[in-house]
This record gives structure tokens, C-alpha cells and sequence, in this order.
């Protein structure tokens, strides 16, 4: 039997699923017997977590990579790593460059910023061909060429056969074809379905073959990775007993307003579902700049669209003396930061060990120290800006070894993350605004990231203006326009979204032209 569950942002689909798994452990389902595949090696440690047994009693709690790479015993040595890509990448005078070594969440899509091995790794997720995949359109034509694309993709399998290697996705397909290894199953759970690809629906299929039970939770209107290949029509379409979760424990009223009016854009295949926030109002309102929000109290998400809008971010809380994080570690440098408290151990008369005493030579350039000096003088071999940094962040009283309160990221990189107050830059850039035109789909996929990005808010949501307006995500004025124009029976609520946004967020041509049309209907 093929049970579905869709669980919206906070309603607890994970913990339905363990819960489930242990109800099944608990009616004497053997560990070994039960399959349990997550998204990310992190989620299925936190699911064996919540197990009522220890790890190695539960084998089958992991990715479905993982799950490839322990059925066909392969080695770390037999897989392409991210250094491989690179080095061959030089090979071929190809810049590629793979950021899973900073991904602490380690999906099974690799985040390589290399437009030829986008597609090449898309190509596969898909099962189709790579010209198949080229003719598609979904690139940047000024960035992809055939000529190039096929030399790559003909020196890649090249290499991996010299190599003797295989990549992520390799190790799916060698299991389907050696499908007799894939134990027997009394039940499988899979979460975060909505974002397999063909490639895994067809280990999906395999597995149902095997399996009594199979579970399939996911969310349509979080399905952010059809730009790598996932395949969300296929969960939607899936045959199963649905049950849909209503109620979420995460996020606010005003969150949750302004959630769904990103999702009732979507104009392709959706599951149609309603669920409830928590008894909270919270806050949702549009700042120009970050001036406007007060950073130096609360925990803080602060997402973006693109990397380099970002950076430019991440600048503009270094210069306002913030301490954050992002999936690239901490903003200070934190041997330098080390470095410092173990100098002012030493004007105390503490002894440190030989190592420790080896990072304040390093930093400071010298054999002696004079330890009357404080360390913002002794410290000679530092760029001044960071010492600067660091000397702001240490006298705002702030400890720097601890997990700091504010986070930075994109979008895609925080899926699954959540914190009280969101700040969440409107900006879309160029590539993406080429990239949504091509098609209704990609409309569609742009609409579901921007709902993901607004739900990561348990609390309070602040708009970051687009520095050019028409390169902002519209989502606002969009729906305002649909809903009044189409005749739509507002609510209360809605009628307020509505009126403010008509006096606040429009000008005065855009108020008379809405005005006019809303008479004549």
C-alpha cells in the first residue's frame, strides 16, 4: 500500500513519518526491515536519532545515494569528490567549482557553479540525453554552447573510466541495474519526495516492488530543485492514500497570509490544500534598507536569491560591526579570535600548550612577546580590517565562540531551516529573470522558492526592497490584481492586504488604472 502525506511548512510531516517508523518497531517490524531515505545525510541522522535504537541496528536510515553506495560496497576512493570535478575542470581549461564541502546539510544534488556540468548532472537526474537535455532551452545560450557542452561531456566519461570512478548519480544507476541487491522491505518511508528526480522515482519503483508499506511525504509547493532535475509532477501524480497535515506549529497569521499569496500564482499542476498557523499574528512589512530593523537584539535569518546579492549583504553587516554566520562559517576569523583570548591568557600568567603559543607568533611576527601591549597592538600580521572587525565585535561585549545569533544564506541553501525574525531581500537578478520567461514551469518553480523563502519565518517577515524595482520579485502586486480583477470574494484580511498595498506600494498612475478597472467589473 502506497500511503502519501503533504505536510505545508511547520505541520510536522517528519515527525509524522518517525513516528510511524516507530510504531512500526514498536509492533515488532524488525529494524533491519524498516527503510527510511531522507533528502540530506543530516536529516536522516536526525531521524535515527528519534529511533528507539542504537545506529548500527538501524542500516537502511540514510540518503538514497547512501543507500547505493553501502548496497554495492563502494569506497570513498570509487566516487567523484568535488576536487576531482575541479581538477578535471583545469584539465580541460573549465573553471568548476563544487560547494558541497561547505554544505552542512549535504543534499544529493552537488552545487556546482559550472553552467556545462549544470547540465551535464541535470541530464542525468532526468534520464534524458544530453542534446535532449541542450534542446530543452533551459540554459543561458550566452553561457552554454553545444560544441563545448559535448567535448565536456565526452572527456567527463572519459575520465571516469580512466579513473575507474563513478559520480553521485552512477551509483543509482548501477543499483538499478543490479536491482537483485535491493533488500526486501516490510515498510520504506521517503521524505522530501516532492524533490526526487526520474532518476530516483525509478529507485522509488524498485523499492515499491519490494515493500508491504511505502510512505511519501513532501510538500508540491516546496519543490525548489527542478532546476537539477527534480520532478514534482510525478509526486503530485503518484497513486496513493493522501492525507494532508493542517495545522502548523512554526509559522505566524501574517506569515502564512503572505505565504499563500505566492503560491496562488502557481498556474501548473498543484495539490490544492489549506492549512492553519499557529494562534500567533505576528509581524510582515517592507523595509528599504537594514538600517530599519534592529539587528543588535533577537535571532535573525537573513535570505537572498543569488550569491552575490549576498555578499553584498554580508559586507553591509560587516561594516555595521554584526557578528553572523553562513554555510561558509563564522564572519570573524576564528583562529585569529583564539589567538586573541589565549594572548590575554598569557598576561595572566597562564600557561598555554606549545601549539596554542604557535598561532600568537603567527599573528603577531614575533619570537617574544611584549605583553604590555594589548593585542590590537601586538598583533601586527592581520589585515586591519578584520582586526578592526574583531576589536568592534569583542568590546560590544560579543562571544565570538558561540553560535552567532544572526545567519545568512540563499534560499535554496536554508530549505528545511526556520527562525523568528526573517529579513528577505526582493532582489532577483538578471539570470533568473531571463530564466522564468522561458517557460510556465519555470514561472511556476520561481513562485514555490519565493514561498519556501517567506515560510523559514516563525515570527516576523521584513521585505528588503529590490534595489531596481523591475528586477524585484512582484509577487504583491500580482496577486492583488488577480484576485480583485478575477472577482474574487475577499475576506477581512485580505481586504486589508489589499488596501495597503494599493496606498503603499503603488503609484498614483498604478492606483487610478487598479481603481478604474475594479469599476468597471
Amino acid at each position: 500500500m502506497v500511503y502519501k502525506i503533504y505536510g505545508p511548512p511547520g505541520t510536522g510531516k517528519t515527525y509524522r513519518l518517525i513516528s510511524r517508523a516507530r510504531a512500526y518497531a514498536r509492533g515488532g517490524t524488525p529494524l533491519h526491515k524498516i527503510g527510511y531515505f531522507a533528502f540530506t545525510k543530516k536529516a536522516a541522522g536526525e531521524a535515527k536519532k528519534r529511533m528507539p535504537a542504537e545506529d548500527k541496528k538501524l542500516p537502511y536510515f540514510q540518503t538514497l545515494h547512501s543507500f547505493a553506495f553501502n548496497i554495492l560496497s563502494l569506497k570513498e576512493d570509487d566516487v567523484m569528490q568535488p576536487y576531482h570535478y575541479e581538477s578535471f575542470g583545469k584539465k580541460l581549461n573549465v573553471k568548476v567549482k563544487y560547494y558541497d564541502r561547505y554544505n552542512k546539510e549535504e543534499s544529493h544534488f552537488l552545487t556546482c557553479d559550472n553552467p556545462y556540468f549544470q547540465l551535464i548532472h541535470r541530464a542525468i537526474n532526468r534520464c534524458v540525453d544530453i542534446r535532449e537535455e541542450f534542446d530543452r532551452g533551459e540554459h543561458n545560450s550566452k553561457e552554454v554552447e553545444w560544441s563545448m557542452l559535448d567535448h565536456i561531456h565526452k572527456n567527463y566519461l572519459e575520465y571516469k573510466d580512466k579513473k575507474k570512478m563513478m559520480d553521485f548519480n552512477d551509483m543509482i544507476e548501477m543499483l538499478l541495474k543490479k536491482d537483485t541487491k535491493i533488500p526486501e522491505f516490510n515498510t520504506v518511508f521517503i521524505d522530501e519526495a516532492q524533490d526526487l528526480s526520474p532518476l530516483q522515482w525509478k529507485l522509488y519503483d524498485k523499492l515499491k516492488e519490494k515493500s508491504k508499506d511505502i510512505y511519501l511525504a513532501g510538500d508540491d509547493d516546496q519543490a525548489i530543485f527542478a532546476w537539477a532535475g527534480a520532478d514534482v509532477n510525478r509526486f503530485i501524480n503518484e497513486p496513493a492514500k493522501e492525507k494532508v497535515l493542517h495545522k502548523s506549529r512554526r509559522i505566524s497569521k501574517a506569515i502564512q497570509e503572505q505565504s499563500e499569496m505566492c503560491i496562488e500564482n502557481i498556474v501548473g499542476n498543484r495539490k490544492e490544500k489549506k492549512y492553519y498557523p499557529r494562534d500567533y499574528e505576528g509581524n510582515c512589512e517592507e523595509i528599504a534598507n537594514l538600517d530599519q530593523v534592529d539587528l543588535t537584539e533577537g535571532k535573525w535569518l537573513i535570505l537572498t536569491r543569488t550569491v552575490s546579492r549576498l555578499l553584498k549583504i554580508e559586507e553591509q553587516l560587516k561594516k555595521k560591526n554584526l557578528y553572523f554566520e553562513s554555510n561558509r562559517g563564522k564572519s570573524v576569523r576564528v583562529r585569529a579570535y583564539k589567538a586573541i583570548k589565549n594572548y590575554e591568557l598569557l598576561q595572566q600568567d597562564i600557561k598555554l600548550e606549545e601549539k596554542d603559543i604557535k598561532d600568537i607568533k603567527e599573528y603577531t611576527g614575533t619570537e617574544k612577546f611584549d605583553l604590555k601591549k594589548d593585542w590590537y597592538e601586538a598583533f601586527q600580521n592581520i589585515e586591519q580590517e578584520d582586526k578592526d572587525y574583531l576589536l568592534n565585535l569583542i568590546e560590544a561585549g560579543e562571544d565570538l565562540s558561540k553560535p552567532a545569533r544572526i545567519w545568512t544564506s540563499t534560499i535554496h541553501a536554508i530549505k528545511g531551516g526556520e527562525q523568528d525574525n526573517v529579513i528577505l531581500s526582493l532582489d532577483l537578478g538578471d539570470k533568473i529573470l531571463k530564466a522564468i520567461k522561458k517557460s510556465q514551469d519555470k514561472e511556476d518553480e520561481e513562485h514555490r522558492v519565493w514561498y519556501v523563502a517567506v515560510t523559514r519565518a516563525k515570527n516576523n517577515l521584513y521585505k528588503l526592497k529590490a534595489k531596481m524595482q523591475r528586477k524585484g520579485y512582484k509577487l504583491w502586486q500580482t496577486i492583488v490584481y488577480l484576485k480583485v480583477l478575477k472577482g474574487h470574494k475577499k475576506n477581512k484580511s485580505e481586504d486589508h492586504i489589499i488596501k495597503n498595498f494599493i496606498f503603499n506600494h503603488m503609484n498614483l498612475y498604478q492606483r487610478m488604472t487598479f481603481l478604474f478597472f475594479k469599476a468597471m467589473l
